[in-house]
């Protein structure tokens, strides 16, 4: 099982609405009048250079997720603060080199201001086949952006690799044109450039850095791995090579990226793993037979997690191991999930010890009082003198009748109240 599929990878194509043949019914542009778009470079203040139709953008945007290719403009009468406003995605420099958010749209916004050698400023807006044919052209290299990227976990979760960065590069130089004299547009040529040596696969660092790496990883959960990949020092290098790298006191030389944290880490577990699946422990004991037959098998009647010290836990992890190879699985967590449990049963444990004590505590509090009473009252009863013995006035305080005689003697030598 690798860390990455590329497999079934979804196929670039221009969404519904956005061809000629169907009449541009899901776009509809709307760039400014030219009276609005100019630049006035001696204007003594900055927001008199430009014209408010100078915000308007039009763009093209891509779900790389699905292949998805369409295209739009902004509201230039809507002037909103930051880069990607009006726009339905992230632009590139945005999304960062590692894993892509869902939903995965990037958008490459286009350039519509050109300066001649006077430095006479002139705006090119597109029509909407003019776009289409963008849209069209740039479909091969989108799909060489769908296909290179890494698909990593059990959710087919996105990271960008060495060769997709390289492939959106090409797709926004593809998204460039110039115009001849007479207006009409020219795309640049679409190319399909090599990968720079300074980008890095890490699964590739990985191989040729094998002292480096931790064994560790075999086993690890999805969770720890995740964890592991999104490392972020103060300064230097994250993700994988840096988290390898800063205990090791290993520098990596600066100007390198690197790509597919995630999925170098899930294709060295799957490795590791060979023909067997990596299974995270609470998940199997939960969910399948096997799991919950060998729990129950490890128990001993009676006894709880709480009271098995560390070795115990050591040589139950040996057996749910064995178990779970013979059931084709490669348990992950298992260490941290035993001890887990047992920390858990013995908070348990602890909550009932606390419990009590406060119950025995008030119990002790109430019997405290009840003597406090019990003996005032029988202090006015012996006061009486009425004829009753010893015996007969301990049935009714539930006492014996060596209490009440010694109570008595006491109270004849303090005479004036309560006998201490």
């Amino acid at each position: 099982m690798s860390g990455t599929e590329h497999h079934n990878n979804p196929t670039a194509h221009v969404v519904v609405g956005y061809t000629p043949q169907e009449g541009f019914v899901a776009v509809q542009l709307n760039p400014p009048p030219a009276e609005y778009v100019w630049h006035d470079r001696q204007a003594e203040h900055r927001q008199e250079r430009f014209g408010p139709g100078n915000g308007y953008q039009q763009w093209l945007a891509v779900d790389v997720a699905t292949g998805a290719v369409w295209f739009g403009d902004t509201d230039w009468r809507t002037r909103e603060e930051g880069s990607g406003a009006g726009l339905p995605g992230r632009r590139r420099c945005e999304a960062g080199d590692g894993a892509l958010p869902s939903p995965a749209v990037l958008v490459v916004p286009l350039t519509h201001r050109a300066t001649d050698g006077q430095g006479t400023s002139t705006w090119r807006f597109f029509t909407a086949e003019e776009l289409h044919a963008l849209a069209q052209r740039t479909l091969p290299t989108v799909q060489r952006v769908v296909d290179s990227l890494h698909r990593v976990g059990p959710a087919s979760d996105l990271e960008w690799s060495a060769e997709a960065a390289t492939a959106w590069a090409d797709l926004e130089q593809a998204c460039r044109c110039t115009s001849d004299a007479a207006g009409a547009v020219t795309w640049a040529e679409p190319r399909t450039s090599r990968v720079r040596g300074t980008r890095v696969e890490v699964a590739d660092f990985l191989a040729r850095n094998p002292e480096l790496c931790d064994p560790s990883w075999a086993t690890a959960t999805d969770a720890e791995l995740d964890a592991y990949a999104a490392y972020e020092p103060e300064s230097g290098y994250g993700g994988v090579p840096g988290r390898m790298c800063a205990p090791a006191n290993v520098r990596i030389e600066e100007g390198y990226t690197f790509y597919g944290h995630r999925a170098a880490l899930y294709a060295y577990r799957a490795a590791a793993c060979g023909d067997r699946t990596p299974v995270e422990a609470g998940t199997w004991f939960r969910t399948s037979e096997a799991g919950r037959a060998s729990w129950e098998a490890a128990k001993v009647v009676g006894a709880s997690l709480a009271d098995v010290p560390d070795c115990g836990l050591s040589q139950l992890a040996d057996t749910f191991r064995g178990a779970a190879a013979d059931d084709g699985v490669v348990l992950t967590g298992l260490n941290a999930y035993l001890w887990q449990q047992r920390a858990e049963e013995r908070t348990a444990v602890d909550e009932t010890l606390a419990a009590t004590g406060e119950e025995l505590e008030r119990l002790e509090g109430m019997v405290k009082e009840l003597r406090r009473v019990r003996n005032t009252v029988l202090t006015r009863v012996l006061a009486w003198t009425d004829g009753r013995d010893d015996e007969e006035i301990a049935r009714l305080a539930a006492t014996t009748p060596t209490a009440v005689a010694e109570w008595r003697e006491r109270l004849t030598a303090n005479p004036s109240g309560q006998p201490e």
